[in-house]
């Protein structure tokens, strides 16, 4: 866990909890803590902890374990669940984008609330809903259902029956997309402002399923890098090769187990309009294969051809593309050359180096060393035969890459740079309070007046009120915080290209 990771966390927690959970979750950066531990040591009440603790664990930051023997918990801070913060915007435009409004509201209703009971997140999204008639209400619950069958709602684990649930849930996972039990008629009675003493879900909490919609985002990076590399009918075509894999396989696998080429096919003549792509489909796959994101491989030849898709190598050279890229933004063309040239021979001298890259010599050597001293290369020492001194004469110095290494950097540097985004845009909105809620207040005031039919002279007179350097300086923040924004948004889709790559790293076959 790095400084960098720390702060990113701190400033998140701040922006959306406030003080007392930011205090809260730094202290248990550093470490699992107990309540009373928490107490000493962030020098807050004990009813402010364990609030604190009460918000972090409705939302997931936060797990707990008790200690056995003992009769106290030990809380521990879930860094992976404070970043996908950042995220939430992303999940709620795939689910209007794909789902519908409908669906938008109710995702992005349960994010706010964390973890809730399905009647009443229906009821509070029914609320922010343009029409509250009984068809809504039914088209809100039906949705909800359709969510927690397409697996995008996921069951809690909370309440009394946890442990009997979470034993439950460890032989059959089904259970935690069961449908529950919705009665219209208690909704309808929420919504007229009735009080409903126990709806029939009671004690069902249900939360958004992270791990779905980042399949869906995995996938579409997928299939957009084999658009661009190839065209629209192969990118189809691998999409069909993803929904065949998860009959079969875990998706999240390193690698699937074998698909035959009938499935395939029979996909796309179920599913496609595209006459070129099912006619030249056995052509498309052999342009998969041969292509050098090494996302398929030939398994065998039986029926047809059976292939695999290896996820954990596509990752691996997605994750060099992105570091060639960030390379070639820095130093230049010639240094993301250089990178290739290590790469292709593993470990290589640096006289060799020049002549492989094609480059002049004291160019290669400035450009080599830099990318050394910015960690985007590492040195590798051999002993000549029968020395005994350690000078450079003495020895055979070898430059290569570490992917691991240089994707860890990445990282960091993508946490630095969020850090230093959220908290400038902070500033702007901070220092321009007064501004900003001017603007606000004015855009309001002239919306009721438009409403009632006032006059456009009455109007605009209401409009001068905020001066002409006034709306400059509103305007330069408007543009600011809204680059700002646009780059958070960049630098979150580049880092879950790299978890994506530090996560197959770690998979097991």
């Amino acid at each position: 866990m790095s400084i960098q990771l720390g702060n990113l966390c701190s400033v998140i927690l701040e922006q959306h909890f406030g003080v007392n959970v930011q205090t809260v979750g730094k202290d248990l950066f550093t470490g699992p803590k107990t309540l009373r531990g928490l107490v000493k040591s962030t020098s807050l009440s004990k009813n402010d902890v364990s609030q604190a603790l009460a918000v972090l664990l409705k939302f997931r930051l936060v797990t707990y374990e008790i200690v056995t023997g003992k009769s106290f918990s030990e809380y521990s801070l879930k860094l992976d669940h404070i970043l996908l913060i950042l995220r939430y915007p992303r999940f709620i435009y795939y689910m209007q984008s794909k789902h519908g409004h409908t669906a938008a509201l109710l995702v992005e209703e349960l994010l706010r609330a964390g973890c809730e009971t399905a009647t009443y997140l229906i009821s509070k999204s029914v609320l922010n809903s343009e029409s509250k008639e009984k068809n809504t209400v039914i088209e809100h619950r039906d949705k909800f259902l359709e969510l927690i069958q397409a697996n995008f709602f996921i069951r809690a684990i909370v309440g009394e029956n946890s442990e009997e649930l979470a034993e439950s849930t460890r032989t059959d996972p089904s259970l935690l997309f069961c449908k529950p039990e919705i009665d219209v008629q208690e909704l309808l009675l929420m919504q007229e402002g009735k009080a409903v003493p126990a709806p029939k879900d009671s004690g069902h909490y249900w939360h958004v399923n992270f791990e779905k919609f980042h399949q869906h985002f995995r996938d579409a990076i997928l299939c957009q890098s084999i658009e661009r590399k190839i065209n629209t009918n192969a990118s189809e075509c691998f999409r069909y090769l993803l929904q065949s894999m998860y009959l079969r396989t875990d998706p999240w696998k390193p690698s699937s187990n074998p698909i035959p080429f009938g499935e395939i096919r029979s996909f796309c003549e179920k599913q496609s309009n595209n006459l070129e792509l099912i006619r030249y489909l056995e052509q498309y796959i052999a342009v998969l294969l041969d292509d050098s994101l090494a996302v398929l491989m030939k398994y065998s030849d039986t029926g047809g051809g059976q292939y695999i898709v290896q996820m954990k190598k596509v990752f691996e050279q997605l994750a060099w593309t992105c570091i060639e890229n960030v390379i070639m933004e820095k130093f230049g063309t010639k240094a993301a050359r250089i990178l290739r040239v290590v790469r292709m021979k593993k470990y290589i001298e640096q006289e060799d180096i020049q002549k492989e890259a094609m480059i002049p010599s004291k160019e290669a050597k400035q450009l080599t060393y830099k990318l050394l001293e910015e960690h985007f290369l590492q040195i590798h020492t051999i002993r000549k035969a029968g020395s005994s001194g350690t000078g450079p004469a003495k020895c055979f110095i070898l430059f290569y890459a570490n992917q691991c290494q240089i994707v860890t950097m990445l990282m960091e540097i993508c946490y630095k740079a969020l850090f230093n985004g959220i908290t400038r845009s902070n500033y702007d909105s901070s220092v321009n309070r007064r501004l900003i809620d001017k603007s606000q207040r004015l855009e309001s005031v002239v919306e009721a007046m438009k409403e009632r039919g006032e006059s456009e002279e009455y109007i605009m007179d209401i409009l001068e009120t905020l001066t002409p350097p006034e709306r400059e300086i509103l305007e330069k923040v408007k543009i600011r915080i809204k680059s700002l924004y646009s780059a958070e948004i960049g630098l979150d889709e580049t880092l879950f290209l790299l978890q994506m790559y530090q996560f197959y790293q770690i998979e097991k076959i």
